[in-house]
């Protein structure tokens, strides 16, 4: 298997970065900061600080298989009319990168649509929504209408704004529909059952491919009771999770790390010194992708500031990760040992 090919960074996005039309467009076309190239001109301090706070992500086998089977969905489902077509979803822990396969799959289908699309073709290939903490069907269905500016007053239904939004969506040629942080439903409540209803009713009505994300979505409530056995009937699960450090005779997290470590541009730094480091590294990270990503570039960018130019151990050693990869390396409350003749 060739090695992980990186491609532009796609962040997880704040709450509404890219939840409408508009800036999920902008987003999709913006070509981001490339990683130096042969010959190339050495780029200035504050354009090496720019670049290495976006970086590249790696395209793991996780996005691939997302890419493959989002492709084969669209196409499997192009001429059913009758029934709701196939799903996918994006499940794992925090910090695993299913956000940036969700955007890095919906940006690659954007800008397909794009590049074929006709003089004055004004459709919408993809939607991307985020479930609102809560989530109502009332909510949820606004959020779908927030992302083509579909207008919405407080008087309205709910059942006003699904007319709308269907016929919205079909009128606009939305083909792929990704849907974000899907864990956040949950069916057990009134108001999330009636969320849970609402957008299934949507992915009977509306000719669209969806894709959800989630953490540990087999595990929440998404996929409990009646409503959860129908989601598992139609989806397919990709999963997104933490990298191990040795899968038969692959090193899949050293992979990662070479991979990001051939992004760097540092003038000082010594290739091949970060996958020497793989053992510490993926203790430090727990192997999620979204924490190692997050430690290189942050030392990278102290590599700068300091003058150093390069990444030691020392220098990953200083620097404080996200909580849940901090707790994993260095837990606050460490075990308690028994002393010798206490019970």
């Amino acid at each position: 298997m060739k090695s992980p090919e990186t491609t532009p960074a796609v962040e997880e996005p704040a709450s509404g970065a890219v939840t409408t039309f508009d800036t999920f467009d902008r987003f999709a076309a913006t070509v981001p900061p490339a990683p130096p190239q042969p010959g190339q001109a050495p780029r200035s301090l504050e354009e090496r600080l720019a670049y290495h706070s976006q970086f590249v992500t790696v395209r793991t086998p996780a996005i691939e298989n997302l890419s493959r089977s989002v492709r084969t969905l669209m196409i499997l489902g192009r001429h059913q009319h009758v029934t709701a077509r196939p799903s996918l979803i994006v499940t794992g822990p925090a910090t695993t990168g299913k956000t940036t396969a969700l955007l890095e799959v919906g940006r690659t289908c954007h800008l397909a649509h794009t590049r074929r699309a006709h003089p004055g073709d004004d459709s919408v290939p993809v939607a991307y929504v985020l479930v609102p903490p809560g989530a109502t069907a009332k909510t949820l269905a606004c959020e779908f209408a927030r992302f083509l500016g579909i207008p919405v007053t407080t008087r309205m239904t709910t059942a006003q704004i699904t007319t709308a939004v269907c016929h919205t969506y079909t009128a606009a040629g939305v083909k792929l529909v990704l849907i974000d942080e899907i864990h956040r439903l949950n069916p057990r409540t009134s108001s999330g059952a009636e969320a849970a209803d609402w957008l299934e009713d949507l992915t009977e009505r509306v000719g669209a491919t969806f894709v959800y994300a989630g953490i540990d979505v087999t595990a929440s409530a998404v996929f409990t009771g009646v409503r959860g056995a129908q989601l598992a009937g139609r989806a397919s699960l990709i999963d997104c999770g933490a990298l191990p450090a040795r899968a038969g005779e692959r090193e899949p997290f050293r992979e990662l790390i070479a991979a990001l470590e051939a992004a760097l541009d540092l003038h000082a730094h010594r290739t091949g010194s970060l996958p020497r480091l793989a053992s510490y590294l993926h203790e430090r990270t727990a192997g999620r992708i979204g924490s190692l990503s997050r430690l290189i570039r942050q030392a990278a960018i102290e590599a700068l500031l300091d003058g150093s130019e390069r990444i030691t151990k020392t220098l990953l050693d200083g620097i404080s990760l996200d909580h849940l990869a901090e707790e994993h390396y260095r837990p606050r409350t460490p075990t308690r040992r028994t002393r010798p003749g206490s019970r």
